[in-house]
Order: C-alpha cells, then structure tokens, then sequence
C-alpha cells in the first residue's frame, strides 16, 4: 500500500505530527510539503492523508487549491484529513469542517484535530496581536497529541470493503 501525506506547516506543529504519523502507517509513505515541493502525480498512490493547520480559523491557501484541483483523483483513493489547531474542542471542530470541501468530508475514511502549537516569539507583531486578543494566549501553546496520531493510523489501517456485507 502506497500513502502519501500532501501538508503544508508553518510552525513545525504539522510537521511533527506528519512525521509521527507517517511512521505509524505500514507500507511506503512519502510525504509532501507544499510550502516547498508541489505534488508529485497522485494516481501511483493507494491513500491520500491531507492536513495543515489553522490561521485565523482557516487552513492555508496551498492546501485549500490542493483540495479543489485534485477532487477528481480523490474520489478512487483512500482519504484521510487532520487539521493542527489549538483551540477549544468545539471551535476546532467547526475549523476541520471548514477546512476542506463538503464532498471531500464525505470521501474521507477517517477524519482528526491532532492539536496544535501556538509560539508566539515565532510571530510577527500584528499575528501576536491578534492571538493574544482572538484566542486568549497569553503563553507558549504546545500539545501534540500522540494518542489521537495512533488513532487516526489505525482507522487508516483498516480494510473497507463495501460488499462485504452483502454476503
């Protein structure tokens, strides 16, 4: 089974978990991060994880136009979405539904909010600004969470078959 992880990160939030789950997942899996690279031909691929984190309640733009360019080569692969986000349950809930298109929700096998990580010395003045008086941080954020990591691969792991049942 071929993975690939299309990403993109800013702080190194996403990063570090792509690299942790990309370690959990068996088979090969390449990673990509779009801030960087541009995506390699989709179609050699058996499942497509997708993720980024969340700015200003939205997920950044490389991803977004990622998402609206390929809806085509999703609808035969395995998908997976993750957002990074350090906000209360409810409102990364909402962000992960915003994130990506509605029809990609509706593909995807498995969906997760890894968390996330707010340093706000690694900001510029107006984005600390912003954090401080929008999210109500007034300190260093960081809270990767490995467990919901190890879930998400699992639920990836698992085989879907959809006539399984008609036996």
């Amino acid at each position: 089974m071929k993975t690939i992880i299309i990403y993109t990160s800013s702080n190194g939030c996403t990063e570090r978990a792509v690299k942790e789950l990309s370690q959990k997942l068996s088979g090969e899996v390449e990673t990509i991060d779009l801030m960087h690279h541009h995506s390699p031909p989709l179609e050699e691929y058996n499942r497509i994880i997708i993720g980024g984190s969340i700015h200003s309640g939205k997920i950044q733009q490389r991803i977004n136009y990622f998402c609206l360019t390929h809806m085509h080569v999703f609808r035969t692969k395995e998908i997976g979405l993750f957002i990074c986000c350090s906000h209360e349950p409810e409102i990364a809930r909402e962000a992960i539904e915003n994130a990506f298109p509605e029809e990609l929700h509706q593909m995807a096998k498995t969906e997760a909010i890894f968390s996330g990580k707010i340093n706000l010395d690694e900001m510029n003045i107006v984005k600390r600004i912003l954090v401080k008086k929008i999210a109500l941080v007034r300190e260093h954020v960081s809270s990767l969470d490995s467990e919901i990591i190890d879930r998400f691969a699992v639920r990836m792991e698992k085989t879907y078959h959809p006539f399984m049942f008609l036996v």
